[in-house]
C-alpha cells in the first residue's frame, strides 16, 4: 500500500482540529490532517493507539503547536475549530458525542463537528438537531474508498449539513479526500452512502458469479478480466478485487461484518422510505452466508466462496 507521506496537498489556511476514532480509516485520515499543516488532537477509545498516532506523527508540524492525545472526546473537542469523527454505529457516535465527556459538551461555539462513520440517516439528523442547540454545527459525511483511500488520501465523501460549514470544512477534508460534495439537508449523506453501498452488493454478486461462471467453463479468468475490463462490464470491483477473487484471497480490504451492518443500515431505511430492494436483501442474505463460513473479516468479494 502506497506510503501516507506520498499524498501531496493543496494550500489551505491552518486549522486546530480533533479527530475521534483511530480505527483502519480514522488514523491515516488523522494522519493527512498532520501532514497538511493543521494541529490535530486525536482520541482513541484504546489509548494506546492515539498515544501511537503522536509518536508516528510528530514530525508532521504545525504553526499552531505540537499534535497531541485526549484522554475524552470532550477534551480533544474543547480547542479545535473541526472535530472530525470516524467510529462503528450509531451507539459509538452517541457515545462520542453526547454526555459529560462526549465532544459536543466540550466544542466551542461555532464549532463544527464532521461524521465519517457510515450510521443512519436518524442519527445524523438527531446529532445535527443536539449541535444546533448548542450553537455548533454536524456534517454527516460517510467515506468511500475503503481503507486504501484512506491510506492514500483519495477517499470520496458524501455530505449532508449546512452549506457555510461544509465549505469551511472542505479545503480542511480534501486532505484526505479526491471529492468531497454535499448533497442536502442533514442525513443526506448518509442517505447517499446506503445508495452506494447498494450499488456494491450487486456489482459484487455480479462479478463473482461471472468470475465462477469462467472458472467453471475453463477459462483464464486473469485473461477475460484484462479483457472485458476495458469494455462495457469495467467497474472499480472488477479492477480492484477481480483478480484477488481468482486467486481465492480475501484477508485484506472491506470486511463482511462491516458490509452486513451497512446492508442494515439500508433495509431498515427502506422500510421506511418503501423502497424495494429484492437483489440487494438477497445479497445481504449471501453475506451471511459468509458469515457462516467463518469469513466474517474477509474483504466483501469473498461472496465468491459461496459459489465454489
Amino acid at each position: 500500500m502506497p506510503n501516507i507521506n506520498d499524498k501531496t496537498y493543496d494550500p489551505s489556511p491552518a486549522y486546530s482540529v480533533a479527530f475521534l476514532g483511530l480505527g483502519v480509516m480514522g488514523y491515516p485520515m488523522a494522519g493527512h490532517l498532520a501532514r497538511a499543516g493543521h494541529q490535530v488532537t486525536v482520541y482513541n477509545r484504546t489509548a494506546s493507539k492515539s498515544i501511537a498516532w503522536c509518536a508516528e506523527f510528530s514530525g508532521a508540524s504545525s504553526q499552531l503547536g505540537a499534535h497531541a492525545h485526549a484522554t475524552t472526546p470532550r477534551q480533544a473537542a474543547q480547542s479545535a475549530d473541526i472535530i472530525f469523527c470516524c467510529v462503528g454505529n450509531d451507539d459509538d457516535l452517541r457515545s462520542v458525542t453526547l454526555g459529560a465527556d462526549g465532544a459536543f459538551a466540550g466544542m466551542k461555539p461555532g464549532a463544527i463537528f464532521v461524521d465519517h462513520t457510515t450510521a443512519s440517516a436518524d442519527i445524523a439528523r438527531e446529532l445535527s438537531v443536539a449541535a444546533r442547540a448548542k450553537g455548533l454545527q454536524f456534517i454527516d459525511a460517510p467515506v468511500s474508498g475503503g481503507q486504501a483511500g484512506a491510506q492514500n488520501g483519495l477517499l470520496t465523501v458524501m455530505c449532508g449539513g449546512d452549506a457555510n460549514a461544509f465549505e469551511t470544512v472542505k479545503p480542511v477534508a480534501m486532505a484526505f479526500s479526491r471529492a468531497f460534495t454535499l448533497l442536502g439537508e442533514s442525513g443526506a449523506g448518509q442517505l447517499a452512502k446506503m445508495v452506494n453501498q447498494i450499488c456494491i452488493a450487486g456489482l459484487v454478486q455480479g462479478l463473482s458469479e461471472a468470475i465462477a461462471f469462467g472458472q467453471r467453463a475453463g477459462l483464464d479468468m486473469n485473461q477475460v478480466l484484462d479483457v472485458i475490463g476495458k469494455g462495457a462490464a469495467q467497474s472499480w470491483q472488477m479492477d480492484n478485487r477481480g483478480k484477488t477473487m481468482v486467486a481465492d484471497k480475501f484477508d485484506f480490504g472491506f470486511a463482511v461484518d462491516w458490509m452486513r451492518k451497512d446492508l442494515g443500515l439500508v433495509l431498515d431505511e427502506a422500510k421506511r422510505n418503501g423502497a424495494r430492494l429484492p437483489v440487494t436483501a438477497l445479497v445481504d442474505q449471501f453475506y451471511a452466508d459468509v458469515q457462516q463460513m467463518g469469513g466474517q473479516r474477509w474483504d466483501t468479494s469473498s461472496l465468491i466462496k459461496r459459489l465454489k
